[in-house]
C-alpha cells in the first residue's frame, strides 16, 4: 500500500486544484476522495513522485467530471455560478493580498473556457505543472496544451485582469453594501457602485433569482432597494465572511431554512460586481454561524 502520510501531504493541494478546475465544494470533495482511494489500492513503490502522480489523478478525475457537468449545465435554470468558499476568516491582520485564483471573478471567466483550457490554465498557471505533464491529463500533445493555457490566458486577461485588492477598500465597500440594506444608507451604497456594476444571481430554479445580469449603478441600487424593504432584523441575519478570498455576506433567515452568500468584486474602490449563490444544493457546506452575531455593517 502507499504511504498514507503522502497523500495528507498533498491533500491540501489537490483539494486546491479540484475546487479551481471543477468550480464546486462538493465535486472537489469528492474527487479527493476518489484520488484517496485510488492511492489506497496502489502497491507500495509504485508512484515514485507522489504529488506529480496524485496531481495527474486528480486532475484527470475533475476534467472528467467537467465533460459531463457541460451537459448538465446547459438546461440549467438561470446561469450557472461556482459554488461559493466561505471561511470565518475575514481581514486577517498579518495578510494585505489574497489569493487571486480563488476570486469569484476569476472562477466565472473559467466557466466560459472548455474543460480542456481550464484544465491547463489552472494546472500550468496557478500550480505551475509542466505541460507534458497537463498532456497526459486532457489527452492532448504538449504543444496543444501550451496552445490551450494561452488561448485560455488571454481570455481570462480579457475578462477578469490582474487587479490587487486591497482587503480594507474591499470590507469598506461590502460594508457600505449592508449598510444600505440594514440601515437605508443608500447615498453611501450610490458613492461605491461603478456606474456598469454588474449583478449576476444563481438560483437554480430554486429560488427566486434574477436569471440575467442586471448591470448599471441605478438597477443594482434598485435591486438592492427592493431587498432593504423586504429586510427584518428579527427575522433575517446578515454576517460579513471571507467568500473566496475576499470579505463577502451570507444571509439566511433567523431559522436557517433558507440562505445565500454574496460575493463582491471591488476595484479602485468601486463595486464592480456582486454574484448572488442562492441555490441551496450549492449551499450545503455553508455553515450558518451560531449564535448569529447581530446585523450591522461590523457584521
Amino acid at each position: 500500500m502507499a504511504e498514507l502520510a503522502d497523500f495528507e501531504e498533498q491533500r491540501g493541494r489537490l483539494w486546491g486544484i479540484a475546487y479551481r478546475i471543477t468550480g464546486s465544494v462538493m465535486d472537489a470533495d469528492d474527487a479527493v476522495q476518489e484520488a484517496w482511494l485510488r492511492w489506497q489500492s496502489l502497491p507500495a513503490g509504485e508512484a515514485d513522485n507522489p504529488q506529480a502522480y496524485l496531481t495527474r489523478v486528480v486532475s484527470r478525475i475533475c476534467y472528467d467530471r467537467l465533460g459531463s457537468a457541460r451537459a448538465r449545465r446547459e438546461v440549467y435554470v438561470g446561469p450557472w455560478l461556482p459554488e461559493p468558499l466561505v471561511t470565518d476568516d475575514v481581514s486577517p491582520e498579518d495578510r494585505v493580498t489574497v489569493d487571486e485564483s480563488v476570486a469569484m471573478a476569476l472562477l466565472t471567466v473559467l466557466e466560459r473556457l472548455t474543460p480542456a483550457e481550464r484544465t491547463a490554465f489552472i494546472l500550468h498557471d496557478v500550480f505551475a505543472v509542466p505541460f507534458p505533464e497537463i498532456a497526459g491529463v486532457v489527452g492532448r500533445s504538449p504543444d496543444s496544451v501550451r496552445q490551450l493555457a494561452s488561448r485560455a490566458r488571454k481570455r481570462v486577461r480579457a475578462e477578469a485582469p490582474h487587479r490587487p485588492i486591497d482587503l480594507a477598500e474591499h470590507r469598506r465597500v461590502v460594508e457600505a453594501f449592508v449598510g444600505a440594506v440594514t440601515g437605508g444608507d443608500f447615498e453611501n451604497l450610490l458613492s461605491v457602485l461603478d456606474p456598469d456594476v454588474v449583478w449576476r444571481s444563481d438560483g437554480g430554479g430554486k429560488v427566486i433569482a434574477a436569471r440575467v445580469p442586471v448591470t448599471g449603478a441605478e438597477r443594482v441600487a434598485g435591486l438592492v432597494r427592493r431587498f432593504a424593504r423586504g429586510f427584518d432584523p428579527d427575522s433575517t441575519r446578515i454576517a460579513v465572511r471571507e467568500v473566496n478570498g475576499a470579505p463577502g455576506l451570507v444571509v439566511a433567515d433567523a431559522a436557517r431554512r433558507w440562505k445565500s452568500v454574496l460575493a463582491f468584486t471591488v476595484t479602485g474602490g468601486r463595486l464592480v460586481e456582486v454574484i448572488m449563490i442562492a441555490n441551496p444544493d450549492k449551499l450545503r457546506h455553508v455553515a450558518v454561524p451560531d449564535p448569529w452575531p447581530r446585523t450591522s455593517p461590523g457584521g
